[in-house]
């Protein structure tokens, strides 16, 4: 798996395939070389401006893409279950939870949720749910969440996910990674539990451009960001490489955590290191439980775990 990269993505035409975030950065990246193997991509953004942009630019740079832009703002779960309720195909083959924002200033989201945690996870955690007759559908379906290295910095915190008691905004983007890999160990479980063939898998970028910066705000730490993004990081073409990996290479695991190779900063995909708090079952159990009560969206078709 060393020397992966997406010469080595199989063909993809007759898939279908929902990104999330995917008019910029890794989302875009992703969304492009999924097309460019034949897959029917829906571009899943949250401004129709960017997303119908990103859509043209696309379509410049893969001549035969099949892309189609569908709104989707995960920090409204309304929009959420708009887009479930309108989405036009019978199946999913695959779905990349991509979006996220990192290290905002403290905010909420249409449903009051801190905004972090709100968007990164229990918006992905609801749009999932509302998919998930139609990814069941799909024969080796894949669902991959995108995490980050940075989640080693702090566990999700169960008895205040939303932040309400105190707020430190990389503490807060540190637990909604980690909460996107307890989610996947969870899914996962739930999925075997269940006979299913449907692979949930979590993939992260390492130190790639990603264009996250802009969120972070007008701040000493986003200027030192954006030079390390010019200097230091890798490119988001290579920081797309594990998402592609975790979606398309064949043996891919479930719970699987795939990102850069050298010291999960850079280089081609391989298995990556996860802090121990994201594989606790009763902790992914908790979270799922709480995920439920918070969106409303509840998995019914998946048998629940005693």
């Amino acid at each position: 798996m060393g020397g992966w990269s997406t010469r080595d993505m199989p063909d993809l035409r007759g898939r279908i395939a929902v990104v999330t975030g995917a008019n910029s950065g890794l989302g875009y990246i992703t969304a492009r070389e999924l097309a460019r193997k034949g897959a029917r991509v829906v571009l899943a953004c949250r401004s129709e401006e960017r997303g119908r942009a990103a859509e043209g630019r696309m379509r410049g740079e893969v001549a035969h893409a099949d892309i189609e832009f569908a709104a989707l703002d995960l920090g409204d779960l309304r929009s959420v279950r708009e887009f479930a309720a309108g989405f036009p195909h019978e199946r999913v083959d695959l779905l990349v939870n991509n979006a996220g924002v990192m290290a905002v200033p403290h905010g909420t989201t249409a449903d009051g949720f801190e905004t972090q945690f709100g968007v990164n996870h229990l918006g992905h955690f609801a749009l999932t749910g509302l998919l998930l007759p139609r990814i069941l559908a799909a024969p080796r379906a894949r669902v991959v969440t995108v995490s980050s290295m940075m989640h080693a910095l702090a566990g999700v915190d169960l008895r205040d996910p939303n932040s309400l008691r105190s707020y430190r905004r990389w503490t807060a983007y540190a637990r909604s990674k980690s909460a996107n890999l307890l989610f996947t160990h969870e899914f996962a479980r739930r999925l075997a539990a269940s006979g299913s063939d449907v692979v949930a898998a979590a993939a992260h970028p390492g130190y790639a451009a990603t264009g996250l910066t802009d969120g972070v705000g007008g701040t000493p730490t986003r200027r030192l960001l954006e030079l390390s993004d010019r200097v230091i990081a890798q490119s988001a073409e290579s920081g797309a490489l594990p998402t592609l990996h975790a979606a398309t290479a064949p043996g891919v695991r479930p719970d699987s955590f795939t990102g850069p190779a050298r010291a999960m900063w850079r280089g081609a995909p391989a298995r990556s290191w996860r802090a121990p708090w994201t594989v606790g079952d009763e902790a992914g159990q908790r979270l799922w439980e709480i995920s439920e009560r918070l969106t409303g969206v509840t998995y019914e078709t998946l048998k629940r775990i005693p």
